[in-house]
């Protein structure tokens, strides 16, 4: 997903993001919400965006709101 995210971010006319990644498994309290859904990517609220594989379309809806 990370490799989709960066795709992503070079494209032309998508608002620039940080990505942070998380390592899930060193955290039991993320386990134990995220574990079958990993890799998961969550906004900056913590809302869930996509799991398994990058929703792009979902992403892109997301970031053209802050335009």
């Amino acid at each position: 997903m990370l490799v989709a995210l960066n795709a992503l971010r070079d494209e032309m006319g998508v608002i620039n993001f940080d990505i942070d990644v998380i390592d899930v498994d060193a955290d039991p309290a993320l386990v134990a919400e995220y574990d079958e859904l990993v890799p998961v990517l969550l906004d900056s609220e913590g809302q869930m965006l996509c799991h398994y594989f990058l929703d792009s379309a979902k992403v892109r809806e997301y970031l053209n709101a802050f335009r």
